[in-house]
């Protein structure tokens, strides 16, 4: 008969399985990564705060992205770096730490969704519609649009993890690398039928409803630009679409590939390691692929990463 602990508080993470010979290189590469993710949109955000002539809703709306990229890698990483580090036995979580990490994991999941949504409809806008740009994306627009991103995402993933709360816990082994709402509720001997039919739907919705608002906002933006004779307006709006396109298709196929590796048990290992990716990849790329396009963002950026290559050889000088 199998041995059950009964709704323990203290939870054991499986984690990456990494042997000696890699620990540290694999240690070393998520700590850059890291590194990179917080100088990179740290200094983004910074920048359109401090840059008046970036107070635009494109940038402001943009924000939404490098904040959710901070906050989403920063519950993470950090405590995947220590993990990686301690024998499996020895990385313990508590159950509550587990439900916050949980939870921020799919806030920034589906936020990610969301943000791309509102940005598309403001690039919508601008391209379709530029002499009401000005009325229709003031101010109160912005604050409402980034309201509806993080509200929505709030709503559909507080019910996700409330319907897994109410389960009770049977085992304390979360087979994953961090803790999320599939790796929680087969924590349950339970009857978990409502959990994968909410699961299923809250990732159609998402999916249908992100997706369908991509096609729906550059196939009139395709539109548009076909019938305009400007190739000089033209070119900024492909610029632009190009690039927040890409970093949807990015985002999209990360995501993807998790979900679909999670009904696949003999590719357990390739899933954690997706899952891990999808934080990284689109937190380290964003602000690279928006610096590429904006002249202020890429100036600023250049900046940033000089400075950090000056300092080492000041503090050898000093030193020597």
């Amino acid at each position: 008969m199998e041995n059950h602990t009964f709704n323990s508080f203290t939870l054991q993470l499986e984690g990456l399985k990494v042997t000696e010979v890699s620990k540290y290189p694999v240690f070393f590469s998520f700590l850059f990564s890291y590194i990179l993710i917080m100088t990179t949109n740290i200094s983004i955000i910074v920048l359109v705060f401090i840059d008046k002539s970036l107070h635009q809703p494109m940038y402001l709306l943009f924000c939404n992205l490098p904040f959710n990229d901070i906050v989403g890698n920063s519950i993470m990483i950090p405590r995947l770096l220590s993990d990686i580090l301690l024998p499996t036995s020895e990385r313990l979580i508590s159950y509550y730490e587990c439900l916050v990490q949980a939870f921020t994991t799919h806030m920034y999941g589906t936020t990610s969704h969301t943000v791309l949504m509102i940005m598309a409809f403001d690039r919508y806008v601008a391209i379709c519609n530029p002499l009401r740009y000005a009325s229709i994306m003031t101010n109160t627009m912005v604050i409402k649009l980034t309201v509806s991103a993080w509200g929505v995402a709030f709503v559909l993933v507080g019910i996700l993890l409330g319907l897994t709360i109410r389960l009770s816990r049977c085992r304390t082994m979360i087979t994953n690398p961090f803790c999320d709402n599939a790796s929680l509720f087969k924590l349950s001997c339970e009857n978990v039928d409502i959990n994968n039919v909410y699961g299923l739907a809250f990732t159609v919705v998402l999916f249908t409803g992100s997706i369908g608002c991509m096609v729906l906002t550059y196939s009139q933006i395709t539109v548009v630009c076909a019938s305009r004779k400007n190739k000089s307006l033209n070119s900024k709006a492909l610029k632009t679409c190009s690039t927040h396109l890409f970093v949807y298709m990015i985002m999209l196929f990360s995501g993807v590939l998790v979900i679909t590796l999670h009904r696949f048990p003999q590719f357990a290992d390739y899933r954690k390691l997706c899952a891990i990716l999808f934080h990284i990849i689109p937190g380290s790329l964003n602000p690279i692929i928006y610096g590429v396009q904006s002249k202020e963002i890429r100036k600023f950026l250049l900046t940033v990463f000089r400075f950090k290559k000056v300092l080492p050889s000041l503090s050898s000088k000093h030193l020597g």
